[in-house]
């Protein structure tokens, strides 16, 4: 899962240095030799079998100058919301997902019932994560793990997520060249790291394996798991957008923040009568619903309320701009589909 709201592939190069000019910082952890000889070590006294480190490890034998060059040089665009919406919710994405949502509904809507969530955030988060699949990386997680756990800079937590790559390995969920997913480690179309795999993949076609990288049923049911268990309540929105009185930004300057860390809560019913509306002038569902405000590029954008099942997308991802961007999508692609 991308942890920052970047959009992939803009700008790709730009910010990159010369591909020879990287190199792993290995500190105090000697050769690259010997270094996979103590994760093989490690491994192995963890309980997983030696025949399978050998096979993942020789997927790996020298540091991959191409993943320390993308970890090295993330571009980083500081987006507006506006910016981040149009790119990510946009009509192409929208249409592409209700076409497909069309085709998978019958296995979605399995995969939410047995696993706790509603498909619109699925989808969303889905649609956001892999392009519904089309993009879900091409890197070795073995050999990209590897890499950075060598890397002097983060060493110990990627060291713990190869570990539990190697578990995943282990359990036969997946051979290890067909292990793939981004330069940072994030696996297959719900780019989970090894360790949210191991917390939230779910065998959503009770084949005994949880295969995140090809099996649709398992993809939807590990998204959906990691949203129930996340506190997601089904049959709930996670928010909507919603108009604030003209000329009252001044008077809502206190109420709508900017992040929803920092938003004040309020009943839908006292934010109604503080003058805040549903963009169709229609009433509200349920005045008793604890919701935030939420404005994320200030007085004159877009105004959301959001409840509490936003806090179950950020859980998949810690932004407000995600969220508010799966929500979207996933309202787009599912809303007024029998």
């Amino acid at each position: 899962m991308k942890r920052r709201y970047f959009v992939a592939g803009l700008a790709a190069g730009a910010f990159m240095a010369p591909l020879g000019s990287v190199c792993a910082a290995p500190g105090a952890q000697g050769s690259y030799a010997d270094f996979c000889a103590g994760i093989r070590r490690e491994a192995i006294e963890r309980g997983i079998p030696a025949e399978i480190v050998d096979e993942a490890l020789s997927l790996t034998s020298t540091p991959n100058a191409d993943v320390l060059k993308r970890d090295r040089h993330q571009p980083e665009f500081h987006m507006t919301w506006a910016q981040y919406r149009d790119r990510v919710v946009n009509a192409k994405r929208c249409q592409q997902g209700r076409a497909i949502y069309q085709n998978v509904k019958q296995d979605m809507h399995g995969a939410c019932q047995e696993f706790g969530a509603d498909p619109s955030p699925v989808m969303g988060i889905w649609g956001i994560e892999s392009g519904f699949g089309a993009t879900q990386g091409r890197f070795s997680v073995i050999d990209a793990l590897a890499t950075l756990a060598y890397d002097g800079r983060r060493s110990r937590f990627f060291r713990d997520e190869l570990l539990k790559a190697l578990k995943i390995l282990a359990d036969g969920n997946i051979a290890p060249a067909h292990m793939l997913g981004s330069y940072a480690g994030a696996m297959g179309q719900a780019q989970f790291m090894p360790s949210a795999y191991l917390r939230f993949a779910a065998d959503g076609d009770h084949d005994g394996r949880k295969d995140i990288w090809n099996s649709q049923i398992d993809i939807f049911a590990s998204i959906a798991n990691y949203l129930g268990r996340s506190g997601w309540q089904t049959g709930e929105s996670w928010g909507e957008e919603v108009v604030i009185p003209l000329g009252s930004g001044g008077r809502f300057s206190s109420l709508a923040a900017q992040k929803s860390k920092n938003a004040p809560k309020r009943t839908v019913g006292e934010w109604s009568a503080l003058g805040v509306s549903r963009r169709d002038g229609q009433a509200f569902d349920d005045a008793q619903r604890k919701a935030k405000l939420l404005q994320p590029d200030g007085p004159g954008g877009q105004v959301f309320l959001v409840y509490d099942n936003f806090r179950a997308i950020r859980a998949y991802n810690p932004s407000d701009y995600y969220a508010l961007a799966v929500g979207l999508l996933g309202d787009a692609i599912t809303r007024d589909s029998a």
